[in-house]
C-alpha cells in the first residue's frame, strides 16, 4: 500500500516562495508517478504538476508553468514542489497523489493514493 506524507506549505506573500515535499513509502519508488493537486474553497480539485519516477517526464498546469518546479529524489523517496512567484490564486490545500503506472498524466482517475493535504496561503 502506497503511503504519502506531505510537508511544507504555510503562508507566503505574493511574489514569495514555498516548498512542498511528499515522502512516499510502501511501493517501489521508481514505479510511481507523483502528482500535486490542489483544491481551493468552492472549487474542484485540479492538477498542478506531476513527475514520473520511472523516466523523469513531467507535467505542469498552464497556470503554474515557469513558476513551479517539480523534482524527485530517489534516494530520499521524496518529491518536491518548488513554488515561486506565488499569487493569491495559488491559495489552496495541496495534495500529493500517486499512480502505480508511473505515468505523468493529468487524469485524476489514475491516482488511487493520496496524502492528507497541506494548506498554502498567499496573502499580504
Amino acid at each position: 500500500e502506497v503511503q504519502l506524507v506531505e510537508s511544507g506549505g504555510g503562508l507566503a506573500h505574493p511574489g514569495g516562495s514555498l516548498r512542498l515535499s511528499c515522502a512516499a513509502s510502501g511501493f517501489r519508488f521508481d514505479r510511481l508517478a507523483i502528482a500535486w493537486y490542489r483544491q481551493a474553497p468552492g472549487k474542484e480539485r485540479e492538477e498542478v504538476s506531476i513527475i514520473s519516477n520511472r523516466d523523469g517526464s513531467t507535467y505542469y498546469a498552464d497556470s503554474v508553468k515557469g513558476r513551479f518546479i517539480i523534482s524527485s529524489d530517489n534516494t530520499q523517496k521524496t518529491v518536491h514542489l518548488e513554488m515561486n512567484a506565488l499569487k493569491p490564486e495559488d491559495t489552496a490545500v495541496y495534495y500529493c497523489a500517486a499512480n502505480v503506472y508511473a505515468l505523468a498524466v493529468a487524469d485524476i482517475g489514475l491516482y488511487d493514493h493520496w496524502g492528507q493535504g497541506t494548506q498554502v496561503t498567499v496573502s499580504e
